[in-house]
Formats: C-alpha cells, sequence, structure tokens
C-alpha cells in the first residue's frame, strides 16, 4: 500500500474514532468532565496540525473548551477537510518541510508525512485517555482499536 492510501485509511479511521467516543459520550448522558475536555484537545489539536500543513490561522486553540455538540460539529468538518488534504496530495509531498511555531512559541522544521504520522498517533494517545476516564467514572467507553475498524470493515 503506498503512503498516501495508507495515510487515508489512517484518517478514515480517525474520523471513526472520533465519532465513536462522541457517541458514546450521548449514551453516557453526562460524559466526565476530563472526558470531554480530552476530545475538545485531540479537535483542536488537529485543527491546529491541519492549519500548520496549509499555512493558515487555526480556527481553534490546542485546548479550545468545546461543547459536545462542537466537538461533534468540528470533527465532522475536520474529516472532510484532512479528506479533502489527502485527496490533492502526491506521494513526494510527503517529504516537504513545513516549519511553524509551537504553542510555546517554538519554532521548528517537520516533514508532512511525520505530521500526518503524529497527528494520527496524538488523537489514538488522547482517545485511550477518554477510554480509561469513561470507565473510571461508570460509563462504558467507545471501542476505537484500529484493527476492530478493519475487521468490521469500518474502514478499508
Amino acid at each position: 500500500m503506498q503512503e498516501i492510501a495508507r495515510f487515508r485509511q489512517l484518517f478514515l479511521y480517525d474520523a471513526w474514532a472520533n465519532r465513536e467516543v462522541l457517541d458514546s459520550f450521548r449514551r453516557a448522558g453526562s460524559p466526565p468532565e476530563r472526558s470531554l475536555k480530552l476530545i475538545s484537545h485531540i479537535v483542536g489539536a488537529e485543527y491546529v496540525w491541519f492549519s500548520r500543513l496549509n499555512r493558515e490561522k487555526p480556527p481553534l486553540a490546542v485546548w479550545p473548551g468545546l461543547s459536545l455538540e462542537e466537538c461533534d460539529e468540528y470533527a465532522r468538518e475536520l474529516a472532510k477537510n484532512w479528506s479533502a488534504y489527502l485527496d490533492r496530495f502526491a506521494e513526494n509531498e510527503l517529504a516537504e518541510k513545513v516549519t511553524y511555531q509551537n504553542s510555546k512559541g517554538e519554532s521548528w522544521t517537520d516533514t508532512v508525512g511525520d505530521i500526518l504520522m503524529h497527528v494520527i498517533m496524538h488523537s489514538a494517545y488522547h482517545r485511550g485517555q477518554v477510554a480509561s476516564d469513561m470507565r473510571a467514572g461508570g460509563h462504558v467507553p467507545a471501542y476505537t482499536d484500529f484493527i476492530h475498524a478493519v475487521r468490521q470493515k469500518l474502514v478499508e
């Protein structure tokens, strides 16, 4: 599988997993405050990275403090944005370098491919924290394992 095709699959997985988490919040009725804060961070951080790749000002902060409804709205828009971004992407562009400032004001340069992989891993890491937090609060967390999504043909 080419790298771009793999990233398309990973970002489909990411969008599905974020929706699953938001659906688990709805089933819980009132998810733990920390869980909502973490999914809000996932959405905000993805927007920050998307904006860095496009050399734009991000519409959200890294820790935006969104409501459940706002998270849902932004997550759906993000899924469309990532899909459109990857659809117009060429394999050789993964090695392109992007220079940006992080939230501490430090300047960094990374490849597009490394940034895309970071986005996927960062979001999965925090979804794991959400699952742990939901379980600790007596709720059933979303089942967002990548292999589950592939086996169930939820992403291809």
